[in-house]
């Protein structure tokens, strides 16, 4: 299941956006107002939940400055990633996008299609406050 939020500009340089995204701290300023619990548990990871969804760990998987961040779920559970490319629009501005890749049977894919498209939209919507 592939899933993409629409591209959003960030009044900040690839390069201080790609800084902020690279430290897990700021995920919190991203998340939406349902959030019932986040918690750093390491320099790379967090968990979090929304309301009425489970607790998910997220890790950084990889990171190509200024371009590109991909977190990818610490449980193979939920196999899944989460993946923002920059894109440079001038020295002081960026477009964001994110990209939601995973692997779930059709079942479980169409219940969580629409939350998912949801969080993914909600993420990007919030990255001006970074």
């Amino acid at each position: 299941m592939n899933l993409e939020s629409p591209k959003v500009p960030v009044a900040k340089s690839a390069q201080q956006l790609f800084d902020s995204l690279s430290d897990v701290k700021n995920f919190e300023t991203l998340m939406p107002e349902s959030i019932a619990k986040f918690e750093v548990t390491g320099t790379d990871s967090f968990v979090f939940g929304l309301k009425g969804m489970p607790e998910i760990e997220l890790k950084m998987k990889e990171r190509v400055a200024p371009n590109k961040i991909i977190l990818g779920a610490a449980s193979d559970k939920l196999p899944f990633t989460l993946t923002a490319k920059i894109d440079s629009s001038s020295e002081t501005s960026s477009e964001v996008q994110l990209f939601f890749e995973g692997e779930f049977n059709a079942m479980m894919a169409m219940m969580i299609k629409g939350p998912i498209g949801k969080f993914l939209e909600t993420l990007a919507g919030n990255m001006p406050k970074l």
